[in-house]
């Protein structure tokens, strides 16, 4: 999901036709017509519609066509921490990416590979373009919804969209956050130096990011943070937590020297990031709150740190 806030009036197809991924009007209006555009929460299909400054319009990604690097089937078994006749939640693994990507091996397994056989023993059809509602990166670990049927991928969508999904992470960091607790508003966009980073400063197209964070505990020099992630950029939290000095710890990609150093002195070789608890509203009516285990390392590592800790509720 892609979203932008309109400046001046202008006809939406023409607005999307000038964006970063939308290569001309026309494709601009095949998605409008395909129902992938929202207009401030909701679905539009009228290219010509009129837009004000202020409103927001939001493009879901392209439908993707099954390439080689997608395995129908797959061995990995996911767990289900949470499911209704609407959707699911799944425990996504560490190491696992969530779909097929640049630079993956081919016939590399992803989650959504896994989800055919899950699917499959279900007896629910599957489409690969209306089974994921959000994405977590490869190394990290934690809850991750998938929806059953095209109605639900599309109301799941939504509240994402309005950011009414509660989303909340634990991360061990590198240093003592000052303060203890904060909100993080730091604009995002793609790095102009390294197009596989992102980051705060020195970035293209920054979008609006914000983070919430409050430190549980603290031990030689490592903080355990609880963080509340309120907008859904590309590694919005490891580069929120790298902009204020924190970095997580285990990072390859956006960790510095003072990340290395504890790397070795703990032996850490994952990424110590967990998407931990997901509250939101399951298209069934439910209210929902799931929380996925905190892995057996990450745990091992806190107590090798010798934190006192009790989990937020």
């Amino acid at each position: 999901m892609t979203d932008w806030v309109v400046t001046s009036p202008v006809r939406l197809d023409m607005f999307l036709s000038l964006k970063e991924g939308v290569k001309s009007r026309a494709s601009a209006q095949k998605a409008i017509k395909g129902k992938r555009v929202f207009v401030n929460g909701k679905i539009v299909a009228k290219p010509s519609l009129r837009l004000s400054g202020g409103d927001r319009v939001s493009l879901l990604e392209e439908e993707r066509t099954i390439d080689r690097l997608f395995e129908r089937h797959s061995d990995l078994q996911l767990d289900v921490l949470y499911e209704d006749d609407a959707c699911l939640v799944i425990d996504k693994p560490r190491g696992v990416a969530v779909h097929p990507g640049a630079g993956m091996k081919i016939g590399e397994t992803t989650v959504l590979s896994a989800l055919t056989n899950l699917f499959s023993k279900r007896s629910l059809p599957f489409s690969e373009s209306e089974v994921l509602v959000h994405r977590l990166d490869k190394d990290t670990t934690g809850c991750l919804i998938a929806a059953k049927n095209p109605e639900a991928h599309l109301k799941l969508q939504q509240q994402f969209l309005n950011r009414t999904i509660e989303k909340k992470y634990l991360a061990l960091v590198a240093g003592i956050p000052s303060p203890a607790a904060a909100i993080i508003d730091a604009d995002i966009g793609r790095h102009t130096g390294n197009r596989t980073k992102m980051s705060v400063v020195q970035a293209t197209k920054s979008r609006y990011a914000r983070t919430t964070y409050r430190m549980i505990a603290s031990s030689q020099g490592v903080a355990l943070l609880a963080l509340d992630l309120h907008t859904g950029r590309t590694h919005q939290i490891r580069v929120h937590l790298k902009a204020i000095g924190n970095p997580v710890l285990g990072d390859r990609k956006y960790g510095d020297s003072g990340v290395s150093v504890l790397n070795k002195k703990f032996g850490i070789d994952f990424l110590c990031l967990h998407a931990w608890r997901l509250k939101f509203r399951s298209p069934t009516g439910n209210d929902v709150t799931v929380k996925s285990p905190v892995p057996k390392e990450f745990m091992g590592l806190i107590s090798k740190l010798g934190m006192s800790v009790k989990l937020p509720g």
